[in-house]
């Protein structure tokens, strides 16, 4: 029998030749435009690749946090214009809260730490108070899995589509950012569960992965372009200056991996019972891979030269995602305050331990 290495390796396998034979400039210039890339969705939803670490006991594959991270990774570096890891996120907090995760596309909210959802009793059910700005795949997405309170306390709650109200927008990769308003909504269902924080913590997670399979592509499509394209009698990779930037990006490109890779680890060993046994690890990830993708995506375009910057160039459904995903569930600035008051918190003394212990 396979062991997880070889099984994870069979998973990157499946997922390579299926984003490489159906993600294609059409259907990605097609998905900026609105259309929703259904067969692509039934697809993927077919191969089991959208709930990989959600348990089989709530509708899930039943494989672990490094499954998740291997197919994230493989939707970033093919620039995958579905809410794969929103549904995969969303998946896992209705199970962790005891509750059913249903088929189809799923997003998340708040996206933003300064919104509050509230819900509010209604005889044996709930409904929904509140507005959610920059909701990814708002108007496309069947549920949303939102993060809310009862009273103050943290609640987890499954909203079907047409529940809210939307008001479309897009990001820089002119994906679907959505405001959703919801006024005594019905909710389908709700649970206790982790709060807005936590939710935000497993979207830095998401966006890290995606990140870094972005920066993945970024490096093989400019070592092929420099190796392919010739300037004055000589191919671009001969050039010193290339080559320094070309290293450069490939190690920040390997620990940016390496560093979202670990998140999910830890995900795996400890932080799927408790988030906040993972926190840590998360906010790294979301630093070092967001400052490898500024630099990444600048040095790509440079590599590229002009022909980089046309629309007609694949390079900018990745570098436009990179610039966009950086931002979102909080940047570096954020989660690197987050990481100095932990350290502070700990004192100096604990420093060392405490990162030697990860």
């Amino acid at each position: 029998m396979p062991g997880d290495k070889e099984l994870r390796t069979i998973l990157a396998d499946t997922c390579s030749r299926l984003f490489t034979a159906q993600v294609t400039p059409q259907l990605q210039e097609s998905a900026e435009k609105g259309t929703w890339p259904e067969a692509l969705w039934r697809q993927v939803e077919e191969n089991g690749l959208t709930l990989p670490q959600v348990p089989e006991s709530r509708g899930g594959a039943g494989g672990s946090w490094s499954d998740a991270h291997v197919v994230l990774t493989t939707a970033g570096r093919h620039a995958v214009p579905l809410p794969i890891a929103e549904t995969m996120m969303g998946g896992w907090l209705l199970a962790h809260s005891g509750l059913d995760v249903p088929m189809g596309p799923i997003t998340l909210a708040p996206t933003s730490l300064h919104t509050r959802l509230t819900l509010i009793r209604n005889g044996k059910g709930w409904r929904l108070e509140g507005s959610a700005p920059r909701v990814p795949w708002g108007r496309q997405a069947e549920h949303v899995v939102v993060a809310a309170e009862d009273e103050g306390r943290p609640m987890i709650a499954l909203i079907a589509r047409g529940a809210a109200s939307v008001e479309e927008d897009v990001n820089l990769a002119l994906e679907p950012r959505d405001t959703l308003t919801w006024r005594g909504a019905p909710v389908v269902a709700a649970n206790p569960g982790p709060s807005a924080d936590r939710l935000w913590q497993l979207g830095a997670l998401a966006r890290a992965a995606q990140m870094a399979g972005g920066l993945e592509y970024l490096l093989a499509q400019s070592v092929k372009y420099v190796t392919e394209r010739s300037q004055f009698g000589r191919t671009l990779a001969s050039f010193q200056a290339i080559q320094h930037q070309l290293a450069l990006l490939a190690g920040h490109t390997a620990a940016a991996g390496m560093a979202a890779q670990h998140a999910f680890a830890t995900m795996d060993a400890r932080g799927a019972g408790n988030l906040e046994e993972a926190a840590f690890e998360v906010a790294v990830a979301k630093v070092r891979v967001g400052e490898a993708a500024g630099l990444g995506a600048g040095i790509a375009h440079q590599s590229h030269g002009a022909i980089g910057f046309t629309y007609e160039h694949s390079l900018h459904f990745v570098t436009r995602r990179l610039w966009s995903w950086r931002a979102e569930f909080g940047g570096e600035s954020h989660w690197s305050l987050e990481l100095g008051r932990e350290v502070a918190a700990r004192g100096a003394e604990a420093l060392w331990p405490h990162l030697t212990s990860r």
